[in-house]
């Protein structure tokens, strides 16, 4: 495209030649360009600012030691060729630099040249986030990137928790980009963009009213307008002749309103009612001194144009003043590091023929424009706007935008965005001087008055005015009719779930036309996975019934709120548990019994070895002592026992063991008293588990979920899987079992169940619920009703009506059984294991430490009377030893004393003996 321009100027006789000398002083002046459109919104503003910041430069030596700024501002009345054409112009003027272009449009064709020809370009109105550093290093943006714009919008509408959105917007680089950066951050806010309407970028009324019909036709309220301030307005007289300017429509304006008001303030009375509510965006720029004096000259310096009416300081007026100050400081410092002004010819694009019609030789480049651009890039200054520097990435520091919102015959501040904090209502510079806090108590925005004068916020769309009805599929269903059924021979339904639907949508605060279609054949329950899908496919609006809420449904349609709890439950066949001869060996298993009696029986034997030495009511003839261990052993589980324990070994014993009795004792007591009076049922099926491990066939639901649950998440074969249609194939099949063609066991939802069981007694629930899920109305995805609906049934739950509902459909009065309980399991060994384990170690250590003491005494008295001397002298040891241990305590005692008297009386005679001789 730039090679395109470039023939048809020089084929025109346009001169395009650079000439320049190495000066190694400063030059008297330096040339810039300025190219914008005289009769625009923007440009108007622009043009005074400019000329005004010049003067400003030029007047103060300090600047640029003595050089002068010389300007050549052209008009490009509006035109994007013109434009193309003037920054051209300045090529071969020597112009180091350019302020301009004022069209993000014009901008992504002149980048193009200032690439090639190394100029820098300074746009303070080229807003396109797509104008890219590294595609066009020599352009640089002076204001704002659209990219923190569209950030700020979407913050908002995700502040009043809105959803989609329809952008219109100008169908050009600017309007595109624009529209397409907002989209990703909507994105972000999972939020989204429901409807493009691009128009021209030179829209005509008609235009504007074909397309705006087409808006109102939608379903969504919430529209952000990105267009030209130039023609922006008519934007809002069509909408409000149209009746879109009144309640329930949000207008969101990007900041070519704000420039519009702030430019030709005061609009007149019926421009003001056409924008009424709207709110806007505006580029913050603090209350520095240097703005307010700026402002307080702006009249003096707009009291010489005529043909325009009174012109207002937009903030683009601010940084195209800002603008020439940054470019003033950056030729200083260009000038301060040694560049010089030079422009040679650019050789690569002489003809290979020589000369040539189109004299491309005469092109030239600015030798030192890296140098200059840098020079842009590093200062740091602050201006009109405040503080002035780039980051890395060659946007302005700390973005931040005013959010308006137009009232009366003017307009009021409800707060402001900056990249920092968010939405706020607190100053960013207030912000800036403190870290990040995205939790802060102020990111908030003051109260707003929408279109329509009124201040509750809209909530964002409505059904679509084309009169179409919302077709809402509902499950015919053939059994269990009380959930939700087609009256025969009307279009009517009755049931549960339609109870719930209409008492929902009553609390809605808006009227939603809808038709209830059947779907199913009347024969078979329909599939609710094939019902959902045809929502996706956009033959059904919506899905109301008993639609459980799973993971992969869940990935097509958005669900309401739950308005009923349910699950899969396992119902199989039980039998009364009647009190019997035996009732009371039912609380322990077998192994619990056995472990039990041993148990007895080895503490008291611990016991009597523990005591056999010491106390004499553990002595006695063999037959006795057999007697006394059962009777003690026993007898402790009554804690009756009559033997006194005086030994401390066998005490640390007896408590250990009493302990585990007491809890022994009081489980027993406690299920036996379960057993003996309440009512149990029992059932060869214990739960889901007790189904895994079997190869008995399951019933489910025909076209419930539950089959592929069963198969695809528990692994059971689908051989094992019978489908039932009826509650009286549910009865029939359970009956029957397994050995005569039925069932061993059903898999259902708890909310069926609980319908087939009130009046079926001979069946129950076994085992736990294994999987938690509920009842939801479907919706398309991000659909705002399913949202509206679950506020409703979330309000219907707690005003009592959903319990109300649900009594009168679901709740029948249960049969006598149903208060029953299923047959609890008997306590198992594994329950107390760590108690016999505890009881045992006890036992254990006590008779360790007893045989331990009673070796060492044996070693003590004995030692000397038998020595080993082969097999017989071990078994004569082993005797004594024995022997020993059955003696009693005292008699060894007595014993020991007098051999120690008998041992010290014949020392004493041997002294004497030996003294006589």
């Amino acid at each position: 495209m730039f090679w395109l321009v470039v023939l048809l100027l020089v084929s025109a006789g346009i001169p395009i030649k650079g000439v320049g000398t190495n000066a190694t002083s400063r030059p008297d002046f330096v040339n810039i360009g300025a190219a914008m459109a005289f009769n625009s919104t923007i440009g108007k503003v622009a043009k005074i600012a400019i000329e005004a910041a010049i003067k400003d430069v030029n007047s103060n030596p300090s600047v640029l030691g003595g050089t002068k700024l010389k300007v050549k501002i052209l008009d490009t009345k509006r035109s994007g060729f013109v434009g193309i054409m003037d920054a051209l112009e300045f090529m071969d003027s020597e112009a180091v630099a350019i302020i301009g272009p004022q069209s993000s449009v014009t901008a992504h064709v002149v980048s193009h040249v200032a690439n090639q020809l190394q100029v820098p370009l300074l746009s303070y109105s080229a807003t396109d986030p797509t104008l890219s550093p590294l595609q066009f290093p020599f352009f640089v943006r002076t204001s704002q990137n659209d990219l923190y714009q569209m950030a700020a919008i979407a913050e908002i509408v995700n502040y009043y928790e809105w959803r989609e959105v329809i952008a219109i917007y100008t169908d050009d680089d600017h309007g595109r980009n624009g529209i397409a950066i907002l989209g990703d951050k909507l994105t972000k806010k999972r939020c989204k963009i429901s409807y493009k309407a691009p128009l021209s970028p030179a829209a005509t009324r008609e235009e504007i009213t074909d397309l705006l019909v087409k808006v109102a036709l939608t379903e969504f309220r919430i529209l952000v307008v990105h267009i030209s301030a130039d023609w922006g307005i008519l934007v809002f007289n069509v909408a409000r002749y149209l009746g879109m300017m009144g309640p329930g429509y949000v207008w969101i304006a990007t900041q070519w309103l704000s420039t519009v008001l702030d430019t030709n303030s005061p609009l007149s009375a019926e421009t003001m009612d056409d924008i009424q509510g709207v709110l806007t965006l505006r580029m913050y720029t603090p209350d520095t001194e240097f703005k307010r004096k700026l402002v307080s000259r702006w009249s003096n310096l707009t009291s010489n144009t005529t043909g325009y009416g009174p012109i207002g300081l937009s903030a683009y007026g601010l940084y195209a003043y800002d603008t020439v100050w940054l470019l003033a400081n950056a030729i200083n410092a260009f000038f301060n590091h040694g560049g010089s002004i030079f422009f040679s010819n650019i050789s690569t694009l002489t003809p290979k023929h020589g000369g040539g019609k189109l004299h491309l030789d005469y092109l030239s480049t600015f030798t030192a424009g890296n140098l200059l651009l840098q020079s842009i890039l590093q200062v740091n200054m602050t201006g009109v706007t405040g503080a002035f520097k780039f980051t890395p990435d060659r946007n302005l520091i700390n973005p931040a935008y005013e959010v308006i919102n137009i009232i009366g015959t003017g307009y009021r501040r409800i707060g402001y965005w900056s990249n920092c904090s968010g939405i706020s209502v607190v100053s960013p510079d207030t912000l800036h001087s403190k870290p990040p806090n995205p939790s802060h108590s102020n990111q908030r925005l003051y109260s707003v008055i929408w279109p329509g004068q009124t201040i509750e916020k809209p909530r964002g769309w409505v059904f679509p005015n084309n009169g179409r009805y919302l077709k809402i599929g509902v499950p015919n269903r053939v059994s269990y009719r009380q959930i939700i059924s087609l009256v025969q021979g009307t279009e009517l339904f009755t049931g549960y779930c339609f109870d719930v639907f209409t008492a929902a949508l009553n609390l809605l605060p808006y009227v939603v036309p809808y038709k209830l279609v059947p779907f199913g054949d009347g024969h078979n329950n329909p599939s609710h996975t094939e019902l959902l899908r045809l929502i996706t496919a956009g033959e059904f609006d919506a899905a109301v019934g008993d639609i459980a809420i799973i993971t992969n449904r869940t990935r097509m349609v958005d669900f309401t709120q739950p308005y009923v709890e349910s699950g899969l439950v396992v119902v199989a066949p039980v039998r009364r548990l009647n009190s019997d001869a035996l009732a009371f060996l039912r609380p322990f298993t077998p192994m619990m019994w056995g472990v039990t009696a041993v148990s007895f029986l080895a503490v008291g034997a611990a016991v009597w070895i523990l005591e056999h030495r010491l106390n004499n009511d553990f002595r006695g003839p063999p037959n006795r002592q057999v007697v006394t261990i059962l009777w003690f052993s026993f007898s402790t589980w009554f804690f009756s026992h009559r033997e006194s324990v005086i030994s401390i070994l066998g005490r640390l014993a007896l408590i250990v063991w009493l302990f585990v009795v007491f809890i022994i004792n009081s489980s027993y007591t406690a299920s036996l008293t379960s057993i003996l009076t309440v009512q149990h049922l029992s059932s060869p099926i214990k739960g889901i588990q007790s189904l895994m491990s079997s190869n008995e066939p399951i019933g489910y639901q025909q076209a419930s979920f539950a089959r592929n649950y069963l198969i695809e998440e528990l692994g059971i074969h689908e051989s094992r899987l019978i489908p039932l249609k009826s509650p009286e194939e549910f009865n029939q099949a359970l009956k029957d079992g397994p050995k005569r063609g039925g069932v061993a066991a059903v898999v259902d939802e708890r909310a069926y169940v609980e319908l087939f069981l009130s009046t079926r007694c001979e069946f129950s629930i076994v085992g736990q619920e294994f999987t938690k899920n509920g009842w939801g109305f479907a919706f398309p995805r991000d659909s705002p009703l399913a949202v509206d609906l679950s506020t409703a049934i979330l309000k219907l739950s707690e005003n009592g009506d959903l319990q109300r509902i649900h009594d009168k459909w679901l709740m029948r009065i249960a049969c006598s059984s149903q208060g029953a309980e299923l047959e609890v399991d008997r306590l198992p060994f594994k329950s107390f294991r760590a108690l016999f384990v505890m009881c045992g170690l006890a036992c254990l250590l006590a008779l360790a430490i007893y045989f331990t003491k009673i070796a060492c005494q044996f070693s003590r008295h004995y030692s000397g009377e038998v020595k080993p001397s082969g097999r017989g002298s071990r078994s004569a040891q082993l005797m004594t030893f024995l022997s020993f241990v059955d003696e009693k305590e005292e008699e060894v005692q007595h014993r020991s004393k007098r051999r120690h008297l008998e041992g010290a009386s014949n020392r004493t005679e041997e002294h004497g003996s030996s003294f006589r001789e």
